[in-house]
């Protein structure tokens, strides 16, 4: 299909290029016509006044015969009393042909006559001379074949062949252009139609000279290569999520099939409390990858203000393990979905709470942006990986196990609801333990 719109595309220009150089050929080919007609009426016209000179000559000279001849079509002499006295043989007989005059000013007048029977109907350039004798102005009137629209047969067609050829040209060279043009294009076009899911090496082929279509196949490569990295997180976190979900249901099936070994042996109520344990981690983990997968599909919030540092107040007042201190501007309002800006605390807090050594400080304060900060006293973490941990399922040190109590996918739900926000999270320098960083736009009034 491709290769066919290719080819159409191709088809589609020449075409147009063509018309294009077939309308240029008729403009440029009316222009010169019609001023090479009117060149060679100019022409004619003064050659049949040149010619009457001869007749003229004789009238002054008293030379004049009944019948005259000439290279012109013909000629009729008409005297004074307005009576034809002499004339080319074609006209012997003929009465007066005309009754126009010359401009009193002007001894010469030119004109057109059509129809007349003498010349079997044909148009016939005219030119009237007046000739002045002492017994009163004598007239010649000379005929001849008016000049065709065309010219002249040989010129028509060397104007016809001459459009031909260059709209040939035109429909060669601009198929060529294109071809070669679109040649790139249907490389990068066959590769893409190639690449198979999950194949190595996933790009297409960029052109050395042509600029656009160099920038089309840098484009496509930068976007497969964003393709390609977000295949393989796709394929790391199937593999993670896989790899937590299945742990929770094999302790619990260990738990069963243990009881179930010794059943009149077996403290039921604690083989309820261990399967409640995993039953509770593997309902985090399924809560946590339904909202992921909602912030992935762009699931849209309810916006509207939200003051941090009420919000703050209200998700602290839960009893933790840890000591909570907090540091709250008030009036330190933004715009964004409430249920997920809590969303994003409590996990920050989950997240403090387990690596803290005994104190947790929240912080509220307006810098330019909201600033929403939480740090805790515990034993930090490297500035290497300071990235590493927003990633799903990310396991660093024992200290931040999973056996810590989370899902591996708090900080990145956390990330992914900042960003959402049109905000950050970041891990900054701190003198102890881990400090969180939330910046979002403040709210403008």
């Amino acid at each position: 299909m491709i290769a066919r719109l290719g080819r159409s595309i191709r088809a589609r220009l020449a075409l147009w290029a063509s018309v294009a150089m077939a309308l240029l050929c008729l403009t440029a080919g009316t222009v010169l016509m019609w001023t090479g007609y009117h060149a060679a009426v100019d022409l004619r016209t003064r050659d049949m006044i040149s010619d009457s000179r001869r007749p003229i000559h004789l009238i002054k000279q008293n030379e004049l015969t009944p019948a005259i001849d000439g290279p012109l079509n013909g000629i009729q002499i008409v005297d004074p009393s307005g009576r034809v006295v002499s004339s080319t043989p074609n006209l012997a007989g003929s009465p007066r042909l005309s009754r126009v005059m010359p401009d009193p000013i002007r001894s010469d007048r030119v004109g057109e006559v059509c129809g007349l029977p003498q010349f079997r109907g044909e148009c016939q350039i005219m030119v009237v001379s007046r000739v002045h004798r002492a017994d009163g102005d004598w007239l010649v009137y000379a005929f001849d074949p008016s000049v065709p629209w065309y010219i002249h047969p040989a010129a028509i067609g060397f104007m016809a062949g001459m459009s031909v050829v260059l709209v040939a040209i035109s429909w060669f060279g601009v198929s060529r252009v294109v071809a070669k043009t679109l040649a790139p294009v249907n490389e990068i076009t066959e590769r893409l139609s190639e690449i198979a899911y999950g194949e190595e090496a996933m790009r297409v082929p960029v052109p050395e000279n042509a600029d656009e279509i160099k920038a089309l196949a840098e484009a496509a490569n930068r976007t497969l290569a964003r393709l390609e990295s977000a295949m393989e997180q796709q394929r790391r976190f199937a593999s993670d999520a896989s790899h937590d979900l299945r742990s929770p249901i094999t302790a619990m099936r260990a738990e069963v099939e243990a009881a179930m070994l010794a059943p009149q042996e077996t403290d039921w109520c604690e083989t309820g409390r261990k399967l409640m344990v995993s039953l509770n981690r593997l309902q985090n983990i399924v809560s946590d990858l339904l909202t992921l997968a909602k912030l992935d599909a762009g699931a849209p919030g309810a916006f509207e203000p939200v003051d941090l540092a009420e919000l703050v107040s209200a998700e602290t007042t839960r009893p933790r393990s840890k000591k909570v201190i907090t540091s709250l501007q008030p009036g330190v309002v933004v715009t964004g979905d409430r249920l997920r800006l809590a969303r994003l605390l409590t996990n920050l807090l989950d997240n403090a709470e387990r690596h803290a050594d005994s104190t947790i400080l929240v912080t509220v304060r307006r810098n330019g942006k909201a600033v929403l900060e939480v740090l805790d006293d515990g034993a930090g973490i490297a500035p290497e990986q300071r990235e590493v941990v927003f990633r799903r399922f990310t396991r660093l040190d024992a200290s931040r196990s999973r056996d810590a109590g989370g899902t591996g996918l708090g900080l990145s739900i956390a990330r992914e609801i900042a960003q959402l926000h049109h905000g950050t999270l970041k891990i900054e320098d701190s003198d102890v333990g881990a400090r969180f960083v939330l910046r979002i736009p403040i709210r403008q009034d």
